[in-house]
């Protein structure tokens, strides 16, 4: 290991480990000024103030009233749009790994289309359309357009993430199922897929977490109740506006990290399914295929 990073880079000298101790030693000074200043500010305003923060802890309206409605409705739109994005994405993948033009054409021109289009765009033209060509209720408008906004975007970067890890894998493996006589459709469906999906789980992940955070987009903009639509009725009926967005955050951060969590225990649980799936030669199979060969 130590050649390998001799050979990327120069072993740094004595001056070098010098600089950069002293680089180190100044910029954690400079992020403890920025952090002093920040608190310190925080407290000219009177946000540090025990009397902003204590509604969180003594009045539990703030959390049966506002704060874990909002995170309910977080999460239905959040979990509607990865229950639909999911297999749109995985559609669209494959449909661009296809050798018929008549379908990789389109399946490319509607993934690199919606793709380029910001997420927030497609939420305020969805809610137009739902406003006046639909017959959805007014109050479910803002939900409707939350998930058609994320499902479009969303649906399509997760196309790519599939089309990836499809074409991550060895091209022998496609080659030996089409030898045993294999169709296309049972090679993708049988061998290909079911490997992709270990290799695509971290992104897919990832990409989980970023619809998670984009409700937030279109609840503070559309007015649809999520949690970070609470912070304004909370902020404004307690005038803490600071603890409020730092409570809010942090419940984004336990929601994010309870999902990348489950993500890692699902992705370890696949891989140990796929190494003790693997098949060993016995001698009953030797003697069945070759009569005489002993083991």
């Amino acid at each position: 290991m130590s050649k390998a990073i001799s050979i990327l880079y120069d072993a740094p000298g004595p001056k070098a480990k010098q600089r950069n101790i002293l680089y180190s030693i100044v910029f954690v000074l400079a992020l403890a000024a920025v952090a002093w200043w920040i608190v310190t500010m925080l407290a000219d305003k009177h946000q540090l103030d025990a009397a902003k923060w204590k509604p969180f802890v003594t009045d539990s309206r703030v959390w049966t009233t506002y704060l874990l409605p909002g995170l309910q409705g977080t999460v239905i739109a959040a979990l509607l749009s990865v229950v639909i994005a999911l297999p749109i994405g995985a559609i669209f993948g494959i449909a661009r790994l296809s050798e018929h033009v008549w379908i990789r054409v389109p399946a490319s021109v509607v993934v690199e289309f919606f793709r380029a289009i910001p997420v927030l765009i497609l939420m305020v033209f969805a809610n137009y359309f739902f406003v006046h060509y639909s017959s959805v209720p007014l109050e479910s408008v803002a939900l409707f357009a939350i998930v058609t906004g994320l499902v479009l975007y969303n649906g399509s970067v997760l196309a790519e993430v599939v089309r990836a890890g499809i074409l991550s894998l060895p091209k022998g493996q496609a080659e030996a199922a089409a030898a045993l006589g294999m169709r296309k459709t049972q090679t993708m469906t049988l061998i290909q897929l079911p490997q992709a999906v270990t290799a695509m789980l971290p992104a897919i992940v990832s990409q989980l977490v970023v619809i998670v955070k984009d409700t937030a987009l279109g609840g503070y903009i559309l007015g649809y109740a999520e949690l970070l639509t609470q912070s304004r009725t909370v902020s404004n009926a307690y005038s803490n506006t600071i603890p409020t967005l730092v409570f809010i955050a942090l419940v984004f951060i336990v929601v994010n990290f309870a999902l990348s969590q489950l993500a890692s225990w699902l992705e370890n649980k696949l891989r140990n399914r796929t190494k003790g799936n693997r098949t060993t030669v016995n001698p009953e199979m030797v003697e069945e295929q070759a009569p005489g060969m002993k083991m």
